[in-house]
């Protein structure tokens, strides 16, 4: 088995904990932007490859190492609730990431990426609201919240300082053994 994807994604480094968490043996193969786009045909990272089976998102890898392990996958409808409206908040912050690294445009000269910029907040609120209990261990939910709040941190994307629930969630995360692990690179 093996995995593309990057040491700095928020969506690979999830599945990196997922493997670490559950312990399969898996090859991990370092995969930049252009190599993906050749690799991949939704042309991003993570992707999954176990003999004939290809898995080109985070959340079907996640729910095939997870079951493969024998174990569950987002059985809870309120973490798998946590798990989507993290994925929305960090693809539409991932996005605007990339539109201003690559195309140099910002949020300012662009009404879709106020929107963006808008989803972002607005959701970062809504989850520093959403019941959330952190201890270890995480949920898969909870897991995707932090490697999110962790990332966007570390492209300096987001703040926490008004937003104690996730600030406490970070803290809490940052104390795991797979969550220190997998942090991001400094220099990347």
């Amino acid at each position: 088995m093996k995995i593309y994807g990057s040491f700095t994604s928020p969506f690979v480094r999830h599945c990196r904990i997922a493997l670490l968490e559950t312990e399969l043996s898996c090859e991990f193969i370092e995969t930049d932007a252009t190599q993906s786009a050749t690799i991949s045909p939704t042309k991003k990272v993570p992707l999954l490859v176990d003999g004939d089976l290809t898995l080109t998102d985070s959340s079907s890898i996640l729910r095939y190492l997870r079951e493969k392990s024998g174990t569950g996958f987002m059985a809870d409808i309120v973490d798998f609730e946590l798990f989507n409206m993290t994925n929305t908040v960090m693809d539409a912050s991932v996005n605007i990431f990339f539109l201003e690294k690559f195309d140099n445009i910002t949020a300012e000269q662009s009404q879709y990426l106020s929107r963006q910029k808008a989803r972002v907040l607005s959701g970062l609120e809504a989850l520093n609201e959403a019941p959330i209990n952190a201890q270890l261990p995480l949920s898969d939910g909870l897991i995707r919240l932090a490697c999110f709040l962790d990332w966007g941190i570390y492209r300096e994307r987001i703040n926490l300082k008004a937003l104690t629930n996730l600030t406490r969630l970070l803290d809490v995360a940052r104390t795991d053994k797979n969550f220190i692990k997998t942090a991001p690179p400094i220099d990347g």
